[in-house]
């Protein structure tokens, strides 16, 4: 696999048809399920049931409604799978301006770079850690915990369940 390159199309187009084949396969064992239960009488077998005649209609209609049912399910799992978009292998950053290289070794900006491999947004803000080395004496995450009282209550009403302070400037 290229650096940083996305997948190819013949490798999503085996991963998608795979996907789907297993999918065929469990609506199939579905089926048969339905009609092997239909002919054994699984729950007078297995449960002591009262055996149940056997009922051609109710296992057409049920297998008509799985057929159905999942080819609705591989029409949207295909769909699906078409939209996925894949970044593998090795991706080469700088470490200092965090550009990454590409397969052709040109370098490109980190959100221009993975913006072109799918549908992504970028939208930026400031770590605590940053905050305090660039901003020492206006630090958003050191007002926001000076506002606030109750020790540990305190910062976890100031920041979400990722650790980061939802700032509202």
């Amino acid at each position: 696999m290229p650096m940083g390159g996305s997948m190819d199309s013949h490798s999503k187009h085996v991963i998608t048809r795979m996907v789907l084949v297993y999918e065929v396969i469990g609506f199939t064992a579905i089926i048969a399920i339905i009609w092997l239960d239909e002919i054994f009488d699984f729950p007078a077998i297995l449960l002591d049931a009262p055996p149940t005649p056997v009922n051609w209609q109710e296992s057409l209609f049920e297998s008509g409604l799985f057929l159905i049912l999942g080819w609705v399910i591989l029409y949207f799992t295909s769909r699906i799978m078409q939209r996925l978009k894949y970044l593998e292998g090795t991706l080469y950053v700088c470490a200092s301006c965090k550009k990454i290289r590409d397969p052709d070794n040109i370098w490109h900006a980190m959100e221009t770079f993975i913006g072109s491999k799918g549908d992504v947004r970028f939208s930026h803000g400031i770590c605590p850690e940053c905050a305090e080395k660039l901003y020492p004496d206006f630090n958003p995450y050191k007002i926001i915990g000076a506002n606030k009282t109750g020790g540990e209550k305190a910062k976890s009403r100031s920041t979400g369940d990722n650790g980061r302070a939802d700032l509202k400037m």
